[in-house]
């Protein structure tokens, strides 16, 4: 199993002269090999594959002296990457044809190839191909075979390295626990045995500033030095963001993981929810597809089990203590009761999170 170990680093003088190098190269070489691609399909409707465009790197090299400063794994790699975004695109088309890349993209990146040792971690540096060794935070103990590095640069000139290694990861001990999950708004999660998670509504709490700041760099004339101060305020202030959803999303997860074998959620339509103007940005705030892309590869390597029912399971019309389920109850309607059972005050979420779980291990058991 592949595993990915992110740290920041923190490069000298010489050597973030030199990433910014081959952010260029890679970009470029990228560029040119998909204005490649195009120009073939539409002179003569036939495609070239990767192998082909790879074979055409060292001649580039020699006639572009300047792609040989750059390490010779981050260009095949470069050619990788638009032979999968292909790939992606014919597979399906909703993904999107291949861009160009553009060199205002705040997003930097480059990916280098573990070949003779050329990448390395220590306690607080890690060896990189043509870098060396670059000062780092290692706060983790990086376990496996080593595969690829990718450096990435954030809108806030960071530095970061992610390591992919292929690892053998031991399952927790199995535990008795079961779960249900209803996502939400006004609380994050609500689960089964009646806890609440607050939803810590990050973006919210910082639109005011973030309006400010906005403001502020619409009065400045574009790209000038002043735009450029402005915009590195905004791009932190939507780091900090990120950061703290992505530290929230993480924990969570990760407990729910750690005390339950089989958890159960619903597949909800993220994408036709944001179609919903007035409740766009409150789902984006909440990232119910990242929390669960989380749950779901910690699951894996716990050895747990993750479920979802179908989006359309009565769940929250449904009574949890007879069955019986009620013709329509309005969104505004946060308690209700059942005229079945004459059960009282039934708590909308918790009763839909209970009913997500015995449906959900229905499902598993059929």
């Amino acid at each position: 199993m592949n595993k990915a170990y992110k740290f920041r680093i923190y490069p000298k003088k010489r050597q973030r002269e030199l990433i910014e190098k081959t952010f260029g190269c890679t970009r470029f070489v990228y560029n040119h090999f998909l204005n490649q691609r195009i120009e073939i399909y539409e002179s003569e409707g036939k495609s070239i594959g990767y192998t082909k465009q790879q074979n055409q790197l060292p001649k580039m090299k020699k006639e572009l002296g300047w792609l040989k400063e750059v390490d010779s794994t981050s260009l095949q790699m470069s050619i990788r990457h638009l032979d999968r975004a292909f790939k992606n695109f014919f597979r399906d088309k909703r993904v999107g044809f291949p861009k160009f890349k553009s060199k205002r993209n705040n997003k930097k990146s480059y990916t280098v190839n573990y070949v003779n040792n050329n990448i390395e971690v220590k306690k607080n540096s890690i060896k990189l191909p043509k870098l060396k060794w670059v000062p780092a935070k290692v706060h983790r103990f990086v376990k496996g075979r080593l595969i690829n590095a990718t450096i990435s640069k954030s809108s806030t000139n960071r530095y970061y390295v992610s390591i992919i290694t292929q690892c053998d990861i031991e399952p927790m001990p199995k535990r008795e626990g079961n779960i249900g999950i209803d996502l939400g708004l006004s609380h994050f999660a609500i689960f089964s045995n009646g806890e609440k998670i607050d939803n810590p509504k990050y973006l919210k709490s910082t639109l005011g500033k973030l309006a400010k700041e906005q403001r502020k760099l619409s009065r400045k004339q574009k790209f000038s030095n002043n735009w450029y101060k402005q915009k590195y305020k905004i791009s932190k202030l939507h780091e900090k963001i990120k950061n703290q959803r992505q530290d929230f999303l993480h924990k969570l997860s990760k407990r729910i993981v750690d005390e339950n074998q089989i958890i159960i959620l619903e597949d909800l339509s993220v994408k036709d929810m944001m179609k919903n103007k007035k409740l766009s940005r409150d789902i984006s705030d909440v990232s119910w597809y990242k929390f669960y892309s989380y749950l779901e590869y910690k699951s894996k390597w716990q050895g747990r089990t993750i479920h979802k029912i179908d989006r359309w399971f009565p769940s929250s019309k449904t009574c949890s203590h007879c069955g019986y389920v009620a013709k329509n109850i309005p969104l505004n309607i946060r308690k209700w009761n059942c005229s079945n059972c004459d059960a009282r005050d039934i708590d909308r979420d918790i009763n839909a999170s209970i009913n997500i779980l015995r449906e959900g291990l229905k499902e598993i058991r059929r």
